[in-house]
């Protein structure tokens, strides 16, 4: 019998892969699960619920096994929304073998702006070290022939620990702008499982063995509240909108309790290049809260911070030489 056209799915514990072979487009699309944190975004984002969020496993308040994703091939379109949306660059779609993604092509979801740029010449040279050995997904590299150091674009994920780490030379642009708060006299006794998922040094424990919220490097993926053992609750309502002279009515949920939920992320919106979709305006409704008028951390109040230094790898023992 042959499979063309058909999604086919191959699995193992470092990746998923999904490749649907037509006449004339050959679609494959990779989810590193290496990268993966088993976030919100991608369960959420989905339109047809293709993918499935897999639970961690606690172990005397410790992370013994991480979140992760699985994914339905029955139910998967290939569209590409997940891989827009990923804050950890775990996903890749392909088609004929080159990098494409149908939703973008179509124009139904946009490019999310986002950037981390370095200026030399603003640079400590003596933090060089300092800097490279802080990123925690070995992003940056010093090229001795144009001494300078580079970054890995397609596989940053913008925690700006580079920024607090080299002073100001490098500058983040993050795509999602929201919040996070950790409420400590909520959580399990001893539960340090959030601390060991979070991507970032966003959640990290310090030398004391206490969990410590550092929220200038979240990136709002929402892992955090996935793994935590207090689970949130809700509640189901109707959205309506309006896109292109369509109403359309949609089903969300909101959480209920949020009063007793050690750490609560939020995500207010998202910078991107301009679109106009009822796909998108339904995605964004699923993946954020109605914060227009609130205020993120700025960087500069960021680099003044010694708690942020603090959080890093050799950030206490920078202290102590200034």
């Amino acid at each position: 019998m042959s499979t063309r056209g058909m999604t086919q799915k191959r699995a193992n514990e470092r990746e998923i892969v999904l490749e649907r072979a037509m006449v004339t487009r050959h679609y494959v699309m990779t989810w590193d699960l290496d990268r993966c944190v088993g976030c919100q975004i991608g369960p959420l984002v989905c339109p047809k619920e293709a993918i499935i969020h897999v639970e961690g496993e606690i172990v005397d308040g410790r992370l013994a096994k991480k979140s992760s994703v699985d994914i339905d091939p029955d139910k998967c379109v290939l569209c590409g929304m997940c891989e827009v949306v990923c804050p950890k660059n775990a996903i890749t779609l392909t088609i004929n073998g080159k990098r494409e993604n149908p939703v973008q092509t179509c124009e139904a979801f946009p490019h999310l702006v986002e950037s981390t740029k370095f200026d030399k010449d603003a640079f400590d040279w003596r933090r060089k070290d300092f800097v490279i050995d802080n990123c925690p997904t070995n992003v940056i590299s010093y090229k001795e022939e144009q001494d300078t150091l580079v970054v890995d674009q397609e596989h940053c994920i913008r925690c700006r620990q580079c920024e607090i780490a080299s002073d100001g030379a490098f500058q983040v642009v993050q795509p999602w702008q929201g919040s996070v708060e950790l409420y400590r006299d909520r959580c399990v006794e001893g539960c340090l499982a959030c601390a060991d998922i979070c991507p970032t040094r966003a959640l990290h424990i310090d030398e004391d063995g206490e969990l410590v919220l550092a929220d200038y490097y979240c990136i709002k993926c929402g892992a955090c509240m996935q793994v935590c053992p207090v689970k949130p609750e809700y509640e189901e309502y109707e959205f309506t909108f309006e896109s292109q002279g369509v109403t359309k009515t949609i089903t969300r949920r909101r959480i209920t309790n949020i009063v007793t939920l050690p750490i609560w992320v939020e995500r207010w919106r998202v910078r991107h290049t301009p679109v106009q979709s009822a796909a998108w305006i339904e995605a964004l409704t699923k993946m954020a809260d109605d914060k227009a008028g609130a205020v993120e951390i700025d960087s500069k109040r960021a680099l003044k911070r010694r708690d942020l230094l603090k959080a890093l790898v050799g950030g206490r023992a920078l202290l102590r030489e200034e």
